[in-house]
């Protein structure tokens, strides 16, 4: 497989086409090696657009998925980010090259070890990867400019709401199958949070996030 063709065919046929413009989001993609955070046994399928499996029963988003939900983050350099659901440690490096400081939050100890290597190794000192659950309140006294959870919620908890700092943004995929969209917050200064959907996509739950009871006759 020659991998430099593959990546260009990912960013230029999956990515750009679903609206991923913003061309610091395009110029990463071909920074970060996608393929180097990709379990062994699925490395052909690096930029195949598709969820890829994960210890633990996790999977990798698909590419343009990740784009997008970083687009959609209107990222700045000097942005501290807290993100929800390392999994393989690919999208933290993404938010490592776009952002100053990225902790993010593994529920999987050995998720979160593997992905600590896997950034060591590719000199990311400014990505900080904890293990933790973020559902329950993890670090809550702390507050972010922004906030990307990368597994979804039936509704968005209000801890990382009040979690945001003023003019931070925060992004998740909230709702239940088959029903879930993209949503963002934005804090603008001391003024309530600003929420808006903006696709709609499907992707699997944030693990020990309370649920609302459905109303039933």
């Amino acid at each position: 497989m020659n991998i430099e063709q593959a990546r260009f065919n990912m960013v230029e046929q999956q990515i750009r086409p679903w609206d991923v413009l913003n061309t610091q989001i395009l110029d990463v993609l071909y920074q970060v090696r996608r393929e180097d955070f990709v379990p062994p046994a699925y490395r052909t399928l690096a930029f195949v657009d598709m969820e890829i499996p994960l210890e633990n029963g996790e999977r990798m988003l698909s590419p343009k998925l990740e784009a997008r939900l970083l687009q959609e983050l209107r990222l700045k350099k000097s942005d501290r980010v807290l993100h929800v659901g390392t999994g393989s440690g690919y999208v933290a490096a993404l938010l490592g090259h776009l952002a100053a400081q990225v902790t993010t939050v593994e529920l999987h100890p050995g998720l979160a070890s593997t992905a600590r290597q896997r950034l060591y190794d590719h000199g990311f000192q400014n990505v900080t990867v904890a293990v933790g659950d973020a559902a329950q309140g993890w670090n809550p006294k702390k507050h972010w400019d922004v906030i990307l959870l990368t597994g979804s919620v039936p509704e968005m908890p209000s801890s990382f709401l009040e979690a945001l700092a003023p003019g931070g943004c925060a992004v998740a995929v909230v709702g239940q199958s088959p029903v879930m969209s993209v949503q963002r917050w934005v804090r603008l200064g001391n003024a309530p949070v600003e929420q808006e959907t903006l696709f709609e996509t499907e992707i699997p739950p944030l693990h020990h996030v309370a649920h609302r009871d459905r109303f039933q006759f």
